[in-house]
């Protein structure tokens, strides 16, 4: 057992080892860029064009499509299996000339951008991302301009694709002018975007939605919200609301306009059906409205069987529930069979029966 633990940590320690040279190797070693589907020159230092060296690749030897002219080595139509710490190595001595860490991929292409106001009228955000990858480290830069001066763009600190801008003026008529310019080793391109301070006002949807059944009401439900939290002045700046709702059974909404509202109560569910409930918000003059806030379920009150509490009703119940037959008695031969002549075969149920008959 102590001979298996060992050999797995030799083997462990031997990884770490081989990993950590790898990192210290590409710490040393130079960058170098080159775009899918070219064919890639990698010089070895500063030797001669007709030295001879040897070339490894991760610390193997060089399977891809190539050429060595001298000290240089190409990689023909290169792709992202390219991608290696390249080495050469000066014949005959085998001394280690030069390092390229090869990095294979694209220039951008034009991002998109988009921009919106949740925090009105404190300020604004905007968002860009690349639909297609480049593969290679890309930075973005961003200008944003009004009213023919730029603007104090702060990056933000979650999310890196993403910059805040605060509202020089409010109800302004002039536009903004958003430029965004993704930029690698490769190449670069912009797209910029203009928009009205009124066309980008979106807020977050509704928080702490609730539903809950109102007792007695069995086709009733109480819906409470609160307004986003991030819209900074529902006083001066309030929101209107629009709530939806359905049974689970069916598919189509029901729809409810709320103006300063942050409760409404459903008076026509269906009795005893679950229901989903979800709300947006807008602001009251402009803007569009928010994305639908998290679904929340409810089921109206619901009556509860009365439980049994007396012996009046036991004895109710026992009247009106049917008692099962009792077993047909076979009838004896010669006598007709119903009534009393079925008890015949016992002398103290004929004379019960007899009394009865007086009685009657």
């Amino acid at each position: 057992m102590a001979n298996i633990v060992t050999s797995v940590c030799c083997v462990v320690l031997a990884a770490v080892v081989v990993v950590y040279a790898q990192r210290r190797s590409q710490q040393g070693a130079r960058i170098q860029y080159e775009r899918i589907g070219s064919d890639v020159t990698m010089q070895c230092g500063s030797l001669d064009t007709n030295a001879s060296v040897t070339w490894k690749v991760n610390g193997t030897d060089v399977k891809a499509r190539r050429r060595e002219e001298g000290s240089r080595l190409v990689l023909m139509d290169v792709n992202m299996s390219s991608n290696g710490l390249y080495s050469c190595f000066q014949n005959p001595d085998g001394e280690r000339r030069d390092q390229i860490n090869l990095r294979v991929g694209l220039p951008p292409r034009e991002p998109q951008v988009t921009c919106r106001s949740n925090t009105y009228p404190k300020g604004f955000y905007c968002s860009w991302h690349l639909q297609h990858s480049t593969y290679i480290p890309t930075d973005f830069e961003v200008n944003v301009q009004h009213n023919q001066r730029s603007l104090e763009v702060r990056r933000d600190e979650v999310h890196k694709n993403r910059c805040h801008v605060k509202f020089p003026e409010l109800f302004s008529s002039f536009p903004y002018r958003v430029n965004v310019t993704a930029v690698n080793a490769l190449g670069r391109k912009s797209n910029t975007i203009t928009f009205e301070e009124f066309s980008i006002v979106k807020p977050d949807p509704p928080e702490k939605v609730v539903a809950k059944p109102i007792p007695n009401n069995v086709r009733r439900l109480e819906v409470t919200w609160s307004s986003p939290s991030t819209w900074p002045d529902v006083e001066n700046f309030p929101l209107k609301y629009f709530l939806r709702y359905r049974p689970l059974i069916r598919d189509q909404w029901q729809h409810v306009e709320l103006s300063d509202s942050t409760s409404h109560t459903i008076t026509d569910a269906y009795v005893g059906k679950e229901y989903i409930i979800q709300l947006a918000a807008k602001d009251m003059e402009i803007g569009t409205w928010s994305d639908w806030s998290v679904a929340v379920h409810a089921t109206p009150w619901t009556e509860e069987p009365k439980p049994i509490t007396s012996t009046t009703e036991v004895e109710v119940l026992t009247d009106i529930t049917p008692s099962p037959a009792p077993p047909s008695a076979k009838p004896r031969v010669g006598v007709a069979a119903g009534g009393c002549s079925t008890l015949l075969w016992s002398s103290h149920l004929l004379l019960a029966c007899i009394l009865l008959s007086i009685m009657w």
